[in-house]
């Protein structure tokens, strides 16, 4: 090869990897930028005291702590729920741990089976803030 097609090719090279280079930096900063997720939709209510929620279906319902309707009982399963979206009628906060945004909270519902009981928070990807608190 000769000189001057060596010296070509090196600057079409360099333009080359200057232009991939600038590229790449582009489509980073795009992803820096990108809005975050957005939040998971709220519960909604069709203004019969019940309130419909997104939920994992198969979820586990649990019972209570003795006869206190008032304590989840996080070791007791009384049946599931397979439904989706599922209706809640309250939340309960400052229960057994359960983890995700609202650490202790729970929802009071029926499972498929007609027992009564709750439902950890992390089963539930509709946002629980709009339910209504259980014991006031």
């Amino acid at each position: 090869m000769r000189k001057k097609d060596a010296a070509s090719t090196g600057a079409r090279a360099r333009k080359i990897g200057t232009l991939l280079a600038a590229t790449a930096l582009t489509a980073g900063l795009g992803v820096a930028t990108a809005p975050a997720a957005a939040a998971a939709s709220p519960c909604w209510t069709n203004g019969d005291n019940k309130w419909w929620c997104y939920n994992v279906s198969g979820a586990p319902v649990y019972g209570w702590v003795g006869d206190n309707h008032q304590y989840p009982d996080p070791h007791t399963v009384v049946g599931y729920m397979y439904s989706n979206p599922s209706w809640f009628w309250c939340k309960e906060d400052d229960q057994a741990w359960v983890g995700g945004p609202h650490s202790t909270r729970w929802e009071m519902t029926i499972a498929d089976n007609g027992q009564l009981g709750f439902m950890k928070d992390t089963a539930i990807s509709s946002e629980t803030d709009p339910l209504p608190d259980c014991y006031q």
